[in-house]
């Protein structure tokens, strides 16, 4: 019998995990299976795409009040992105000059509900490069380190690819990957006709079915979330079986504000956050806490969990923290193919992304940029839209008419319909994804003069782009350009000159940050250790891609996986040895 008087203690959970998405479903995933009692906080609603409630594929754009346009959502009504680069109440700002987008997604398994799926390895290079080439930090930790954890990510989720023996693109342990498409081959004669590889994507999407997940059946809709669980997204491939151990609990609409530390000992102790459906403050305790909220909210977290012995944030007694900010760069261009006019139509949708990709081939040494980009592309006859294959910026293109003269595409009535007909799957678009150089003057800070509407501390950004990302950008353009001119086809609208950086986007807007609390060998010049533990709080670990030093010119879901399974096993072990 209780006695009023006395106050219950709080339960003490054996680790606190802040985030669902891919760092924060893996520890979930691999720390309850060891036998520890988990608390997930996930700012954002529950979401299981096999859920009839919550699934969009197979949906026509009329069924969507908006005709699908992403008035509400920035991929469309049925995207399975909860948020996007704004979220009303939740603002940023940016120091003036500066420029950074920040996606943020709500909702069990973040931001892994919708991606691209590109699921590469870091080559042994890319942990070595101021060693290799004087410029940006080296890892703590090698290739070798992670080799293990790629094979047993690739074993638990699935990824599709081959055997190709690049070392800038280590091979993983691949499902079979899908055909290339008509475009697709074009894309590859045209590559090898001017020195470009091109070979088949890695993405995490079955080929055939794993693990008691279905196989994918081609509705290339994988930007909706996928009910046979067919793609990798955190929720469905590891935060739902995490719960169904039953030592994992869920807490959805928990905003954390702060890590709370003991005043004695300075260690983690827990987290307080605000629950979002009532507005009110709430904490839950633990012995280990996992950051794993994404780059730029994990920086946030640390930034404003501040006390008498941390005054400059949690873990930053190295004042780096928010530092070391950088996104992959980004250019694209899309082109018309005369060759593929006038097709016969057949289902061609295929996976939720290109089927072909190309990594990086040169040399930097021979360049007047340091850092490499891979090309991904687009194209096929998916669901047609209005402007489909009339150019870009508003102009019409000049294209080949039935007789073989060249004219204006488009009009009205029924030249419009026609050249609808001809046209279609006779565009394609490429996209490069490159590496920046981490700089200390790329940031984010906590802004003194502004709150969300939960009452927290908002971010502001400091970034720009350098020399070295914009000369990348020229090169990207000038190799889509030779790659449309060897399939024979038109680019569409004006190349992209220093005007515009060569088309380079904004930082943020590949939605790839990485680094504001990096790990490495000296407490000085980093927050972490090479175990992703903090090195002022032995508790405190951060498995999201805020531990990374660079990023390579790869997609980062992939790294940090491993990672987080790599940390994961290192806090079975201290705890084993009673370290923490």
């Amino acid at each position: 019998m209780d006695v009023p008087q006395i106050k219950k203690a709080a339960k003490v959970y054996d680790v606190v995990i802040v985030g669902s998405g891919a760092g924060g479903g893996m520890a979930a995933y691999q720390l309850s299976k060891a036998g520890a009692t988990v608390c997930l906080l996930e700012a954002g609603g529950y979401f299981d795409p096999a859920d009839p409630k919550y699934i969009n594929q197979l949906k026509w754009s009329y069924e969507s009040p908006r005709r699908g346009a992403g008035t509400t959502r920035a991929f469309g009504d049925f995207d399975a992105a909860w948020g996007g680069w704004e979220i009303d109440g939740e603002p940023y700002s940016a120091v003036k000059g500066t420029e950074f987008h920040w996606f943020r997604s709500r909702m069990l398994g973040g931001r892994t509900n919708h991606w691209g799926r590109i699921s590469l390895r870091m080559g042994p290079d890319d942990f070595k490069r101021r060693s290799l080439t004087g410029i940006g930090e080296d890892w703590p930790i090698g290739y070798e380190d992670l080799s293990p954890y790629y094979d047993k990510v690739d074993d638990l989720i699935g990824v599709f690819g081959s055997k190709e023996g690049l070392r800038d693109a280590p091979d993983g342990r691949f499902l079979p990957p899908p055909k290339p498409r008509l475009h697709e081959l074009m894309i590859k004669k045209a590559g090898k006709s001017i020195g470009v590889p091109v070979i088949p994507s890695r993405l995490s999407i079955l080929t055939k079915p794993i693990h008691d997940r279905g196989g994918c059946f081609y509705c290339a809709q994988c930007g909706r979330a996928c009910q046979a669980y067919a793609d990798f997204s955190s929720s469905s491939v590891l935060c739902i079986p995490a719960v169904k151990t039953g030592r994992v609990t869920l807490i959805n609409g928990a905003m954390a504000r702060e890590v709370i530390t003991d005043p004695k000992t300075g260690l983690a102790s827990g987290v307080s956050y605000v629950d979002v459906p009532t507005m009110t403050e709430q904490s839950v305790m633990g012995k280990v806490v996992v950051l794993a909220a994404s780059t730029c909210e994990t920086a946030r977290l640390l930034l404003n969990s501040k006390s008498a012995r941390f005054q400059n944030g949690l873990a930053n007694s190295s004042g780096v923290v928010g530092k070391y900010l950088n996104d992959s760069t980004g250019a694209s261009r899309g082109a018309f193919i005369p060759a593929l006019m006038d097709r016969k139509r057949y289902n061609e949708d295929g996976v939720g992304g290109a089927h072909v990709y190309s990594p990086w081939w040169l040399d930097n040494k021979k360049l007047d940029f340091p850092r490499g980009y891979h090309i991904e592309y687009g194209g096929g006859m998916g669901m047609p839209m209005y402007g489909f294959g009339f150019g870009m910026e508003g102009r019409n293109s000049i294209v080949p008419g039935r007789d073989g003269k060249p004219r204006e595409a488009g009009g009205y009535g029924e030249s419009l319909k026609d050249d609808f007909r001809r046209f279609y799957g006779a565009n394609i678009g490429m996209a490069g994804r490159g590496e920046p150089v981490p700089l200390e003057s790329n940031y984010c800070e906590i802004d003194p003069n502004t709150v969300d509407k939960y009452g927290i501390p908002t971010l502001r950004f400091n970034y720009k782009w350098g020399e070295a990302e914009i000369k990348q950008a020229k090169h990207m353009q000038d190799t889509f350009e030779e790659i449309i001119h060897a399939m024979g086809g038109i680019a569409l609208g004006k190349k992209p000159g220093p005007e515009t950086n060569y088309g380079l986007e904004a930082p943020g807007k590949i939605i790839h940050e990485i680094g504001t609390a990096r790990m490495g060998n000296d407490p000085k010049n980093s927050v972490l250790n090479k175990y992703s533990q903090a090195h002022d709080v032995k508790n405190l670990f951060v498995v999201d891609a805020a531990a990374f030093p660079s990023q390579g010119d790869k997609n980062v879901t992939w790294t940090i996986l491993a990672n987080s399974w790599r940390t994961s096993d290192y806090i079975i072990d201290q705890v084993k040895q009673k370290n923490i």
